[in-house]
């Protein structure tokens, strides 16, 4: 029973490599016929003739055929393509590693000047704080507006993640719109893909309430928390002349938003308290992270090598060749 418990997690990490198995059975099949030296005979003796006519009762089926060890490695070869798996084990560098991605939003609205210079450029400054306060965590960078887009995927160079959060602008957007739940479903995705533990940081300055919905159920599907960096000022602070227009901060629908994604909301300010209190929301979200983050499933495959090893030498023998025709 231990046994069978064990193997309950069974699957394939790459299960479309079980597709050759067909292929694989026709042509063995065809080989098998081929390689019958009586095939022949039978065509124009009858089988109860036959048998009294070899020199050795049964002739060949009692000899171990080439074509019985191509069969053996074809299938070694493809379950071992497959990939299965049964076991987890630590994700390399798990253990002094884990990953976090900041998204922000570049709409017109991030344009306004509420927030000095403005609020794109203030979060330019803050996406280049946040990963000198969060020590052996590696950093991703996706920029929304319309769409969800990977600006740069999960790295350890703080000095390329300024570089690319400079260059964005909402005019380099293909898409108008406001759609935070697609950014935060592709990071989550992105995380789950490293097999570390991880956390979101979203810059933003509202979201939606339309969204909210969308973004409890990623949170209900295994999302990570996501805090908020919220990125505009109070009704009492009035933008300079020229400045973009846009909404003043709503911290009531953007508590709202945190609550169904299981994190916090930070006012941004002048000094480095928002990112200070972002890091250790980070670093709290990271250590109680499920057991199951930072671990992969370990490949199985690597244990029919041996067998696919020994098979193929049986083919460097005399009569070990297996000819198709």
């Amino acid at each position: 029973m231990d046994i069978l418990t064990s193997l309950e997690p069974f699957h394939f990490l790459r299960p479309a490599w079980l597709w050759l198995l067909i292929p694989a059975g026709f042509l063995i099949g065809s080989v098998y016929q081929r390689s019958d030296s009586l095939r022949a005979w039978r065509k124009v003796i009858a089988p109860h003739l036959l048998q009294h006519l070899l020199l050795h009762e049964g002739g060949e089926a009692g000899h171990w055929r080439p074509v019985y060890m191509l069969g053996i490695g074809w299938l070694a070869g493809i379950l071992a393509l497959a990939g299965p798996s049964w076991q987890m084990q630590p994700a390399p560098f798990s253990e002094d590693q884990s990953a976090m991605f900041i998204i922000v939003k570049v709409t017109p609205d991030m344009l306004a000047q509420d927030i000095q210079p403005s609020r794109l450029q203030r979060s330019v400054l803050k996406i280049h704080d946040l990963p000198a306060l969060t020590k052996d965590v590696r950093t991703g960078l996706i920029a929304y507006a319309g769409s969800a887009h990977l600006v740069l995927p999960l790295t350890s160079d703080a000095g390329i993640i300024d570089d690319f959060a400079a260059a964005l602008e909402p005019a380099a957007m293909p898409l108008v719109g406001d759609e935070p739940a697609a950014a935060i479903a592709l990071a989550n995705q992105r995380i789950k893909d490293a097999a570390v533990p991880g956390s979101i940081v979203l810059i933003t300055d509202a979201i939606n309430p339309s969204q909210i919905a969308a973004l409890g159920e990623i949170r209900k599907q295994g999302g990570v928390e996501v805090h908020i960096l919220a990125m505009a000022a109070g009704a009492e602070v009035i933008p300079p002349p020229g400045s973009y227009p846009a909404p003043a901060l709503n911290m009531d629908s953007l508590r709202e938003a945190a609550r169904a994604m299981g994190g916090t909301v930070t006012t941004v300010t002048a000094d480095k308290r928002d990112v200070e209190d972002l890091s250790a929301s980070i670093e709290r979200s990271i250590s109680q992270a499920p057991e199951s983050e930072g671990r992969q499933w370990r490949d199985a495959g690597y244990y029919l090598l041996p067998l696919l090893a020994l098979v193929m030498l049986s083919f460097f023998r005399r009569g070990g060749s297996v000819a198709v025709e």
